[in-house]
Parts: structure tokens; C-alpha cells; sequence
């Protein structure tokens, strides 16, 4: 696993030679639009044949010949990946590079709304490996609580099964003008319209062949936090084997009055459900100022909090396959793919910088009298959200969404990463 960073006057041909890769698999790995092409800054992933290196965080008792057996690596192997370690002075907490042919295992959850069919069915296919459950974005419900479907989505579930991909009713408090807080309340403070929904929740997941629910309830007024416990315990009873995914928003302690996080009880959702997904993501949010979508720091923060909460064996990180351009002086924001972004820097030839703190690359366009500012995603920054998911044991991520490209990401996981199914 090799990333290069592009310098100035360097092309293709000269980093295919360098890495004795071909020209068109770092093309395809990293989705050029051509193979001329490139930018300063550019973060390239060399699809190689490096041994993947795993991250680890010591604790008591751990000793570099005993790491070396765990992880079927060598002392020389380790100790070249940490340069400037002393092996024999390790410290508890501290974490270490290790080349290991044993990759982490983890699971991953995409979610996806649904557009044209074709189209939809090819991304599925395509990710076939890659993913563990698929949350189908198709669902919300009245100011009753009656469940209802979006669009017909029997061909993606049929085709999730056909791939070994458990897809996921995945059910929001969604009107036409986006996430409503006074639906969530009123159907989660009232008993009745509670029932209604775990009832035609639970109805429709078997009908349609789901092999759970996610739940993406966002702004519940803060007052509803019993309640919205209430709910998950009820619906989960009623789901009997199924799976009950919680997607969260991202906090670092608790805010029982926050009209974003005091709804989210986490331990008590982690005592009913069997996933929670805590969304490390939209750290700088639309209509914010320019700020890095998922800042390391930040994300790391939010898993300290988790863990003190929850059981690791049940909690995902988010990861974005977006990044927003947003003009400077009026905050005007404009979502792309990470694709999208990196080859809208090529196009416009500025050079990517790299904010090494938040670990999260950025650029700055001019677009007639306005200037833009794009923060988006990279293979830098997905290795250091990877790096989490491995030295705090947690149990995979999730990512928004699955119709967004990002070869880069995909790339790295075929080559690196077991997707337990």
C-alpha cells in the first residue's frame, strides 16, 4: 500500500515507472479522467503489492516478539514501518505501525437512495464485496406514525441477496423540506402513533425482505429522549431476529439539551440496539464556513465518547464520500462526490494542500468574483479513519452514500481490508 503525493512537473509515466505499476491501474485506481492530467497535491493511490500495514495501540503486557507472532510479521518488519520508535521502550496507549498479511476484518454498511434502476443495480454489483448491509434511504412516515415507502425497491433487495448483502429498511423522519423535528416528536411523545409505527415499521421490513431496519431520526426534540428510548426497545422486541441499526449524530460528551445530539442517549440505544453508527461526519457542515468535513481529531474525540458508552463490537464510524465547495464570502454550499472534487482541482489546475492537522485535504478556486473553498475526502484521509477503526477494535463504518464515486477508497479496501459478511 503506496500513496503518492504529486510534486510539481511530475506526470503518470514517471510515477508508473517509479512504482513499477502500470499507467492504467493507477488511472482506474484513483479515477482520472485522463492519463495526462494532474495537480500538485494530489494524493494518488499506487495499488501495489505491499504487505498492508495494520495499527495497533498497546496495552499491558504487550511485548514486540509477542506483536510480531500475533500479527505473523517480523521484528525487522515492524520496526522499519516505526521509524524512530524504540521497540523496547513501548508505552501503554501508544500506537504502532505493523506489516501484516493478517488484513483487519470489519464490516461495512452503505447506504443508498435509490435512483434510476440500472444504474443502481450496477453499483450494487460493483461494491458486491465491499459491503455487509445495504440501508435502502426510501422510507419515512406520516404525522401517525404509518411507515411508507418512497419508490419500489424490489429489485435492490432482491439483488442484495443475490450479491450476500443484507439490505436494510432504512426509515427518517423526512418531509419535503428535510429532517422534521416536529415529526419526531409528535409520533415518537404520542403511544399510539408509536405503535403505528413500530407496527407498519415492522410490517413492511417483513414483507418486503429485509434483513433489519436503520434508523436515521435526526433533531428529536430533546424532550423526547425517554421517549425515543421507549421506542427502540418496543421496536426492537418486535423485530424478533432482524437487525436494528441507530444511526446517531457525533458528540463528545453528553448534551441531554441540544436540539442536535440530547435526544441520543447512547448508552441506553446501546443497550437495545444491535448497530450504532455514530455520523463523524459534516464537522463542517452546509451553510458553515469552510472547515474540514471529517477533521481526525474531531472524529477521534467522538470514539473516546462512544466507547465510553457503548461496546466497540457494535459501534461504526461514518465516513464521507462527498466533499462541499462553498464560496467564501456567502457560505453558498455545493455537495460533490470526492471523485468530483479531486478532478474538479485537475481541471482547474490549483494544487491540493493538506491540512495535516485535521488530515483532510482542501483547495481554493476563483469562479468569476468568487472565491470557493472545497474541502472533500482523499485516500490520505480515509487511511487515517481506517487506522481508528483498527486500534480501537470497532466494529466497521458506514458511509453516505454508495452512489457517490470514490475509486480510491474502494480500491484501497479490496486490497487491505476483509469485509466480513
Amino acid at each position: 500500500m503506496t500513496v503518492h503525493v504529486v510534486r510539481t512537473s511530475e506526470d503518470l509515466w514517471s510515477i508508473s515507472k517509479l512504482y513499477n505499476v502500470s499507467l492504467h491501474s493507477i488511472v482506474s485506481a484513483n479515477g482520472l479522467s485522463s492519463t495526462t492530467a494532474l495537480t500538485p497535491g494530489l494524493a494518488l493511490y499506487i495499488p501495489d503489492n505491499k504487505t498492508p500495514v495494520r495499527v495497533y495501540r498497546i496495552k499491558a503486557g504487550d511485548y514486540p516478539w509477542k506483536l510480531a507472532q500475533q500479527f505473523n510479521s517480523s521484528l525487522s518488519l515492524i520496526s522499519a514501518a516505526n521509524p524512530g520508535i524504540d521497540l523496547n521502550h513501548l508505552h501503554i496507549g501508544q500506537v504502532i505501525n505493523i506489516p501484516s498479511i493478517i488484513k483487519l476484518e470489519m464490516s461495512i454498511l452503505g447506504f443508498l437512495v435509490p435512483s434510476a434502476e440500472a444504474a443502481t443495480l450496477s453499483i450494487i454489483n460493483s461494491l458486491s464485496g465491499q459491503l455487509t448491509y445495504l440501508a435502502i434511504v426510501n422510507y419515512s412516515f406520516t404525522v401517525e406514525g404509518f411507515a411508507f415507502m418512497g419508490t419500489d425497491d424490489s429489485a435492490i433487495i432482491a439483488k442484495c441477496k443475490q450479491v450476500n448483502i443484507t439490505p436494510l429498511l432504512m426509515i427518517r423522519n423526512f418531509s419535503n423540506q428535510g429532517f422534521s423535528a416536529e415529526l419526531a416528536g409528535t409520533v415518537l411523545g404520542n403511544s399510539t402513533y408509536r405503535e403505528n409505527l413500530i407496527s407498519s415499521i415492522v410490517h413492511l421490513t417483513t414483507q418486503r425482505g429485509f434483513g433489519g431496519v436503520s434508523l436515521d431520526f435526526e433533531f428529536i426534540p430533546p424532550q423526547h429522549r425517554t421517549d425515543f428510548n421507549v421506542f427502540l426497545k418496543e421496536l426492537k422486541s418486535r423485530l424478533g431476529g432482524r437487525l436494528l441499526h441507530v444511526n446517531v449524530h457525533a458528540k463528545t460528551e453528553d448534551l441531554p439539551t441540544n436540539r442536535i445530539v440530547g435526544a441520543y442517549d447512547y448508552a441506553a440505544i446501546g443497550n437495545t440496539a444491535d448497530l450504532v453508527a455514530v455520523m463523524t461526519i459534516d464537522y463542517g457542515y452546509p451553510g458553515g464556513p469552510p472547515e474540514p468535513i471529517s477533521p481526525i481529531k474531531w472524529v477521534e474525540q467522538v470514539i473516546i465518547y462512544a466507547l465510553s458508552k457503548l461496546n466497540p463490537e457494535k459501534l461504526l464510524i461514518a465516513m464521507a464520500l462527498y466533499g462541499y465547495d462553498k464560496v467564501v464570502n456567502t457560505k453558498e454550499t455545493t455537495g460533490l462526490s470526492v471523485l468530483a472534487a479531486q478532478n474538479q482541482a485537475i481541471l482547474n489546475r490549483v494544487s491540493i494542500e493538506y491540512d495535516d492537522s485535521a488530515k483532510s485535504p482542501w483547495y481554493r478556486y476563483s469562479s468569476g468574483t468568487s472565491e470557493h473553498v472545497v474541502w472533500f475526502e482523499d485516500i490520505r484521509s480515509y487511511i487515517e479513519k481506517y487506522k481508528l477503526i483498527d486500534s480501537y477494535h470497532l466494529f466497521g463504518t458506514t458511509f453516505w452514500q454508495i452512489s457517490l464515486p470514490a475509486p480510491q477508497n474502494w480500491a484501497y479496501l479490496s486490497k487491505n481490508i476483509v469485509v466480513v459478511k
